[in-house]
């Protein structure tokens, strides 16, 4: 029992429940120290944290998802959409995206390469609030409570207005933005969409609440508070709530990544716990886990502060007086950070998902067989649109 309940705990903390406890923390150290020195402080952990956080995070979605991408792709097994999803995230996404930031940095253009971050800024939310979704569907169901239809669609629709919402509040004009030393215009935020996304959210919130007190009207188990807790974190306070406290905005992109590393110990650990007995008698877990996470903590490296920085250095002209003009002396790392990000978005839309064959392995143990039609043996069907990003 005592290691259930530490079990739930550290589930909590790493699902989004640390964000409640960190509110009175940073609020606390503006108070102590001032908000110049607590940004400083605050801002300076975080840079050095994204070292074993936010960039591992980015780069074990390539470890996981090109370790078995041609095997999805040849197996006739996985479903149709699903193989699609994985070509489209594997090949065609990347190879867009790379064209994209080719054309960008060739004809240094900030507005091509300032378009492909605002790319990235609109849809950071979207990926926010379907892991936050994913949550529930999988500490739910982990608890045998299953997300019936009605309450999917109304979670769902609530966690799309606020993508919306947060991308439309607060209403503004066409400004000049910079970012990693791109200036570019950002796209205007009319009133009337900010009105119009605040009236979804509204609604949409009564719709989910509607859907949530129907389950115990039809006698059905309410879902868990825990995993409800984090999607309310996910799309409430990490993309509506982004900006409530100054030191939160530095924070969040770690909550976020510690959020998905802990789904990625679940299932890689399951996965690898069921390798290590017959018929395979594999390498321990303890080992297959240890060298994911240095690998992806080493490729993070690469993708952010090794690559683009040595091409900056080496491609991009230095010296006094040298101008670099909109797009900044930093261009490499600007068109790096913007494509992970959006392929790392593609990458979940297809990883993440029921249909995925190792999909199972967010739920058991590793030993649980496979019916023919792929499903879990002796545990509830899930829709594969349950499951869309985690």
């Amino acid at each position: 029992m005592a290691s259930t309940r530490g079990a739930r705990a550290v589930e909590l903390l790493a699902t989004g429940g640390a964000t409640l406890l960190l509110y009175p923390i940073c609020w606390a150290l503006r108070r102590v120290v001032g908000l110049d020195d607590a940004e400083l402080a605050v801002g300076f952990l975080t840079f050095h944290a994204a070292s074993i956080l936010n960039d591992p995070h980015f780069a074990v979605t390539y470890v996981l998802f090109y370790r078995k991408a041609h095997r999805d792709l040849g197996d006739r097994r996985v479903p149709p959409a699903q193989r699609a999803r994985v070509l489209v995230a594997g090949l065609v996404a990347p190879v867009a995206l790379g064209a994209w930031c080719a054309f960008a940095l060739a004809t240094r253009s900030a507005v091509a390469l300032g378009a492909l971050l605002q790319l990235m800024f609109a849809l950071v939310g979207w990926h926010y609030v379907r892991q936050g979704f994913g949550v529930v569907a999988v500490l739910s169901q982990r608890r045998g409570v299953r997300v019936d239809a009605w309450s999917r669609r109304a979670l769902s629709a609530h966690a799309y207005a606020g993508w919306v919402l947060a991308w439309a509040n607060p209403a503004s004009p066409a400004v000049d933005m910079e970012e990693k030393g791109v200036v570019f215009r950002a796209l205007s935020r009319p009133q009337w969409l900010e009105h119009l996304a605040l009236a979804a959210f509204a609604v949409t919130l009564v719709g989910a609440l509607v859907a949530l007190i129907a389950r115990r009207e039809r006698g059905e188990p309410a879902l868990p508070l825990g995993p409800l807790g984090a999607f309310v974190v996910s799309v409430w306070s990490w993309t509506i709530g982004s900006s409530w406290d100054p030191l939160m905005v530095y924070l969040i992109p770690a909550l976020h990544s510690v959020q998905y590393l802990y789904f990625v110990a679940l299932r890689e650990g399951n996965r690898a716990r069921e390798a290590e007995g017959p018929p395979t008698f594999g390498r321990p877990a303890s080992v297959k886990l240890g060298v994911l996470a240095l690998s992806s903590v080493a490729l993070g490296w690469v993708l952010f502060r090794g690559g683009p920085p040595l091409l900056d250095a080496w491609l991009v002209p230095r010296g006094r007086g040298v101008d670099h003009g909109p797009l900044g002396a930093t261009p490499y790392l600007a068109a790096a950070f913007a494509w992970v990000n959006l392929h790392h978005y593609f990458m979940d839309h297809a990883l993440w998902r029921r249909d995925d064959p190792d999909g199972r392995y967010l739920f058991d143990q590793g030993s649980a067989g496979r019916s023919e039609n792929g499903q879990l043996d002796g545990s509830p069907a899930v829709g594969s649109s349950e499951i869309e990003s985690v």
